[in-house]
């Protein structure tokens, strides 16, 4: 049987953050399923580092989600990747994300969090998950890392159980590789 991987994002979501896992999951030849709050065609941001001290935003791409946060049936799915860009700001105060990403850490499921996706992290409101693990996120998500009762760490990429997480899209090809031995495991 396939495996079947969740992807939880929204608007404003970082284009290559979710671009890339999604068709390299299909490339695996598991199934794929982008959830946000609403199912609807998304708009996807560009972020690039030009010099400025903190990153650029560009429109993206267009994107259409299969399912509604409210749909989703998390015990239905193998792994789960929360990618970055703005989404995260606004999708952790859905409240169905803490029952969704919370039955992930309770079950040892693999989770891959990219760049932002820290905020959504924090929507647990639960420690137990985090204490005493070390995770990377974006610079700028350090301090919410560390809320979290995890240690940050400025490596690019780390592994923690069945926690994979990245700095930003630079990133992906490590973040992916080693999400996916997980999956596979």
């Amino acid at each position: 049987m396939s495996k079947k991987i969740l992807i939880i994002t929204g608007d404003a979501v970082e284009a290559l953050e979710v671009y890339y896992p999604y068709y390299r999951v299909l490339e695996e030849g598991y199934e794929a399923v982008l959830a946000s709050p609403q199912q609807k065609v998304l708009k996807t941001v560009i972020h690039d580092f030009e010099g400025w001290d903190t990153y650029t935003e560009k429109p993206g791409y267009l994107l259409e989600s299969h399912v509604s946060f409210g749909e989703v049936n998390p015990a239905e799915f193998d792994a789960l990747i929360i990618p970055g860009g703005r989404a995260p700001e606004y999708i952790r105060l859905d409240p169905n994300i803490p029952r969704i990403v919370g039955h992930f850490f309770e079950e040892g499921k693999p989770v891959g969090a990219i760049c932002h996706a820290a905020l959504v992290l924090a929507a647990l409101k639960n420690n137990k998950y985090f204490e005493g693990r070390t995770l990377t996120a974006y610079t700028a998500c350090r301090f919410d890392v560390e809320s979290l009762g995890a240690n940050y760490t400025e490596e690019t990429l780390h592994v923690d159980g069945n926690l994979v997480s990245g700095h930003a899209w630079p990133d992906l090809p490590g973040f992916m590789r080693e999400f996916l031995k997980l999956v596979k495991s």
